[in-house]
């Protein structure tokens, strides 16, 4: 060999040593001090309670099963760009595991990525959206938990329709959010069958919320809003307009209600995140893969009546609603 060569050789030999110092990648996770870290890439498509919770329920759930993780936190602000742009990101930075919290997050992080195992959350329709193949055998590389329980709209429907007697529904909706248009659909057909209609008004931006809001004056009987990200994030607009033109509002999800909406079918979203973070725990432990867990349903469900909210939107309170669900009194 001749000496350049040599000294090519120790040189090359010396950058290996040095990169082999500190931590190192190695299947599932990089060792630090001895100690495997895995790296969890999490998507949120937008900030607001439901979805907040449901990220610290994750995080918990592979807290207390003593997984040693390191996240990478993402916000998309409900951007379609920016969406896209975490889930390549997430990608190119190689982590073990992405968390998609929202339709949009989990819908661009399978755009991204076939090979890198992906949990979703507040998917309202995982199937429809071409997440999953089926809730049995969801896919290669993906599955997760729906915030679409069977029962849930119905029940909430049924309160709107048969309690507060409301023959005009209005809606809002942001039209371009596919978890969204399915829910319209099914809370049309409900509402039909109690033999009421749908005033329909979709928004593409929160700041178009509140307008959409005042134009269901004298149009609507009541105010039903899904988990929309888009109307959640600006629903305070929403309130002040039923509260103010006496326009009772129902919503999609618990944490909306406790904002001031009279009533809400469903479950702790917290407890839904946990649930996804326990599958993210059987991924990240090397027990099973993606494409071997089924997606799952809430594991519980309450219709929950805010009586502050119910009052203040012109709404006598009646003792044979407890029959119904349960009094929600505030925090």
């Amino acid at each position: 060999m001749k000496k350049g060569a040599k000294v090519l050789s120790f040189a090359l030999a010396g950058m290996m040593l040095l990169a082999g110092c500190g931590s190192k990648e190695s299947a599932g996770g990089v060792e630090k001090d001895g100690e495997k870290v895995l790296k969890v890439g999490i998507s949120q498509f937008a900030a607001h309670p439901s979805l907040d919770a449901a990220t610290e329920g994750f995080k918990k759930a592979l807290e207390e099963k003593g997984l040693k993780v390191e996240y990478d936190e993402q916000n998309a602000q409900a951007d379609m760009n920016n969406v896209q742009t975490i889930a390549d990101n997430f990608v190119g930075d190689k982590v073990d595991l992405i968390f998609a919290n929202a339709t949009p997050s989990a819908t661009s992080a399978l755009n991204a990525t076939k090979e890198i195992p992906i949990i979703f959350t507040s998917v309202t329709d995982p199937v429809g959206a071409g997440l999953v193949k089926s809730f049995d055998q969801p896919g290669d590389n993906i599955t997760g938990t729906t915030d679409n329980h069977p029962e849930g709209t119905a029940k909430t429907i049924n309160f709107i329709t048969e309690e507060v007697k409301a023959k005009e529904i209005g809606v809002i909706y942001n039209s371009g959010e596919q978890n969204s248009v399915v829910q319209v659909e099914e809370v049309k057909k409900l509402a039909e069958a109690k033999g009421a209609k749908l005033v329909e008004v979709s928004v593409s931006t929160s700041a178009e919320v509140k307008q959409a809001a005042e134009s269901l004056v004298g149009r609507a009987d009541a105010i039903y809003i899904p988990t929309d990200n888009t109307v959640v994030s600006a629903l305070e607009s929403v309130i002040s307009v039923s509260n103010s033109k006496k326009i009772p509002l129902f919503v999609g999800e618990l944490d909306s209600m406790k904002k001031g909406a009279v009533a809400a079918s469903g479950f702790d979203y917290f407890d839904l995140g946990y649930q996804s973070g326990l599958m993210a725990v059987e991924i990240l432990s090397g027990n099973k893969k993606a494409s071997e867990i089924p997606v799952e349903l809430p594991s519980s469900l309450t219709l929950i009546i805010n009586k502050k909210a119910a009052q203040a939107q012109g709404l006598e309170v009646k003792d044979s609603w407890k029959e119904l669900g349960e009094f929600y009194e505030g925090e």
